[in-house]
């Protein structure tokens, strides 16, 4: 299905009809199939929504990329369809558009779970900026520059986030733990979990691991 929004037009898939609503948000250069695993063990009480990000799959190219877009497009999609307080999960770039859009609407979300989600560049590995650079210079991307230039999840900025937030890393994730560490004690209702043995995406691409989270989530 598709909604426009302000100009910029979204594709999603919605599945279940369950009394509790999910938004599902990828990462960078992927689309809304890396979640088809994890959509397949969730509780039946979900309404889940897994969205294209602007850019991806089969949503509208814009002519830039910056994250405070992907939040307003969040934002503007959960008001466009009228969903009432939804759990947010997002894996790497839609883990910081879920912290984004919650520290402008808090009062817009349930919870928010955000997997791999750095708050500036430089809370990237040493190894994993390098790559990104390399890719830059192969690809010229205007997505992989995003990654080298933002985002800028200051102090003020997390403050605002009042809803629950669970951030997750892999043991050996391309974001530093200092930096989830960091995040984790400014914003105002935050636990961090550190997964053993994963990597950046291991436990979220096509993998069902995740479905442990909403276990506890608030009703």
């Amino acid at each position: 299905m598709y909604i426009q929004l302000e100009g910029q037009i979204l594709y999603y898939e919605k599945k279940g009809e369950g009394d509790k609503d999910l938004i599902l948000l990828h990462g960078n250069g992927e689309d809304h199939s890396i979640f088809d695993e994890l959509i397949s063990a969730l509780p039946k009480d979900y309404t889940i929504y897994a969205i294209d990000t602007r850019g991806h799959g089969l949503s509208a190219t814009p002519s830039e990329y910056h994250y405070e877009d992907m939040a307003t497009d969040l934002i503007n999609f959960i008001e466009g369809l009228d969903i009432k307080a939804p759990t947010v999960f997002g894996f790497s770039d839609g883990g910081i558009t879920a912290l984004l859009a919650a520290s402008k609407k808090p009062e817009l979300f349930s919870d928010i779970i955000a997997c791999g989600a750095n708050s500036n560049p430089k809370g990237l590995t040493f190894s994993a900026r390098s790559e990104i650079k390399k890719q830059f210079k192969k690809n010229g991307s205007p997505l992989t520059e995003m990654m080298l230039k933002e985002p800028d999840l200051s102090d003020d900025i997390l403050k605002r986030i009042t809803c629950p937030v669970l951030l997750v890393y892999g043991q050996h994730d391309m974001v530093k733990e200092k930096d989830g560490k960091r995040m984790a004690g400014i914003i105002p209702d935050c636990r961090m979990e550190v997964l053993p043995g994963e990597d950046h995406g291991s436990y979220v691409i096509g993998s069902s691991k995740c479905a442990c989270f909403f276990c506890n989530l608030q009703p």
